[in-house]
């Protein structure tokens, strides 16, 4: 395992959830972060925490391919290159297809595979260079099998998942790839459904109850930022041990 004692790590979807978890444990390794989300009050708290020698931020959207290349390029003015990015932004707004809510259907389009896609371009270029690099993109459970209301919502995670298998093969040698599929945590993430038939349909199931701290998916992205160059694990899937599906 390596060290991550003065590793650049660049993260979207930094103010809450596994972004922020993970920036504070980066910066307790040694880390320095540069966080990228869209409330700036909230960046902004962080980085205080955190201390500006060891973190800096820009208020930005990932739907917005200018504004990710803004972000990469202030972390590599400020600390000199980016080492990992983690490409966590996400949003959940789950439904039924026979709802037609359409514009839910964009907005996760443009934030779970344009904004991962947006993040992917805004660092490979530098780390091609440099010939070193590793990408961790949060894909979900979702990503790997359909329940009635993620039909869209997996659809795009289903695509993040490809998107890591071929940047993983057209970068082999000389970026480290890993795609996370968390399951049941405690985020915000269900913060953005809002179909409420669903959200009760959910919380019949009982996954607020098994719903585990942000931590647990934070150490999981850590595990990947401290491997070895030499090598990548590609893939984590991490659920509650009470979830079964």
């Amino acid at each position: 395992m390596s060290n991550l004692k003065n590793k650049i790590i660049m993260i979207t979807g930094a103010s809450s959830g596994f972004g922020k978890e993970t920036a504070k444990m980066c910066v307790d390794l040694g880390a320095k972060v540069v966080l990228g989300a869209r409330r700036e009050d909230k960046l902004a708290d962080l980085c205080n925490e955190l201390g500006s020698d060891s973190a800096i931020y820009k208020a930005i959207d990932v739907t917005s391919k200018e504004q990710m290349h803004a972000l990469a390029n202030y972390g590599i003015e400020t600390f000199g290159r980016i080492d990992s990015l983690v490409n966590n932004a996400g949003i959940m707004p789950l439904s039924l297809l026979e709802r037609g809510r359409t514009d839910e259907w964009d907005q996760m389009i443009d934030v779970n595979i344009k904004g991962v896609l947006y993040g992917i371009d805004s660092v490979y270029s530098h780390m091609l260079e440099r010939e070193s690099g590793q990408i961790i993109n949060i894909s979900s459970v979702a990503g790997k099998r359909v329940m009635p209301g993620s039909a869209v919502y997996s659809g795009t995670k289903y695509a993040v998942r490809a998107i890591s298998e071929g940047l993983r093969i057209e970068s082999s040698g000389k970026i480290q790839v890993t795609c996370i599929y968390p399951g049941a945590f405690k985020t915000e993430l269900a913060f953005s459904i809002k179909d409420e038939s669903m959200l009760e349909a959910l919380m019949s199931r009982g996954i607020g109850e098994i719903a585990q701290p942000a931590e647990r998916v934070a150490e999981s992205i850590i595990y990947a930022l401290q491997l070895d160059p030499g090598v990548s694990v590609n893939e984590i899937v991490i659920r509650p041990t009470a979830q079964d599906a």
